[in-house]
């Protein structure tokens, strides 16, 4: 079993910055993918970014340029830093981590954008 637990989503305003955090524990595999989705108020979750235990990113591309995904694989933490932030990027975060084939998911962060 993988827990997945993020922190760091809040209330900013139009423009702000946000870094959100995930701490992963319990049986990790040593190579795994992991990502952020989002999920918005009547929409379907959204991929937001990932990244490889190589550190190879991918972005969506409502994203790209303004969010930044990376890992920190010694003490299993991943983070998305989220800049120029606009009220569409309002959405509940999650992390998810892939290992083995079996998908894991946190439990959500809010990301507010609002003045």
């Amino acid at each position: 079993q993988v827990q997945l637990v993020e922190s760091g989503g809040g209330l900013v305003q139009p423009g702000g910055s946000l870094q959100l955090s995930c701490a992963a524990s319990g049986r990790i595999l040593s190579i795994h993918a992991s990502a952020w989705y989002r999920q918005a108020p009547g929409k379907q979750r959204e991929l937001v970014a990932s990244i490889t235990n190589s550190g190879r990113t991918n972005y969506a591309d409502s994203v790209k340029g303004r969010f930044t995904i990376s890992r920190d694989n010694v003490n299993n933490m991943m983070y998305l830093q989220m800049s120029s932030l606009s009220p569409e990027d309002t959405a509940v975060y999650y992390c998810n981590s892939n290992q083995g084939g079996i998908p894991y998911w946190g439990q959500g962060t809010q990301v507010t954008v609002s003045s």
